[in-house]
């Protein structure tokens, strides 16, 4: 049987959910993010235990079909954005293969559930990732504009002064740690 979790958006999510499963007496075959495979099924009661105990660390049980798809296309983003994913398709193509669904339709859904483009949560993402990298300070602006998948530098600047108003060279020198969860952003400056 699978849970669809939605705010899942790391490798200690999957650690807690593991161990919020295991505390109701569930051994999941496989968690990852977003999902959980059961080897069975799980009681009315065991199920409600669990949804309320993720909920008090951050997370949600999705029933709903609609917010399940959502949530597939969120972290397959997130995958791709932390590169998890390497391949340099289209988000329209990458998406298209990872969910196996019309990316028209896709694309319409998410706008309506989330407010904003399947392209706009992608460009969260990767300024997010970016702001990440800059705090590292490991990596040139080239490097990171590469390693996202951007075709220069000076399109990643334009991007991230667009988004969160400021240049890189400003954020990292004014904002070391103006860093948000990667499953809090929404539409606007971040």
């Amino acid at each position: 049987m699978e849970l669809y979790i939605k705010n899942m958006v790391c490798n200690r999510c999957i650690l807690v959910v593991k161990q919020e499963l295991q505390k109701i007496g569930l051994e999941p075959l496989q968690v990852s993010l977003g999902t959980v495979t059961l080897k069975e099924k799980p009681t009315d009661e065991q199920l409600t235990t669990f949804k309320e105990q993720i909920v008090t660390v951050g997370f949600e049980l999705l029933d709903d079909k609609k917010k399940k798809l959502i949530e597939q296309i969120k972290t397959a983003i997130i995958k791709k954005v932390q590169k998890e994913i390497e391949e340099h398709f289209s988000i329209s193509e990458y998406i298209t293969t990872t969910i196996h669904k019309d990316y028209a339709a896709t694309s319409r859904l998410f706008s309506e559930v989330e407010a904003m483009t399947i392209e706009q949560f992608f460009i969260l993402q990767k300024i997010e990732k970016v702001k990440e990298l800059l705090t590292y300070n490991e990596l040139t602006l080239s490097e990171i504009s590469y390693q996202l998948g951007y075709n220069n530098v000076g399109h990643l600047s334009t991007q991230f002064k667009k988004i969160t108003g400021l240049t890189p060279t400003n954020f990292k020198m004014n904002h070391p740690n103006h860093r948000k969860p990667i499953d809090g952003l929404h539409h606007g400056k971040v």
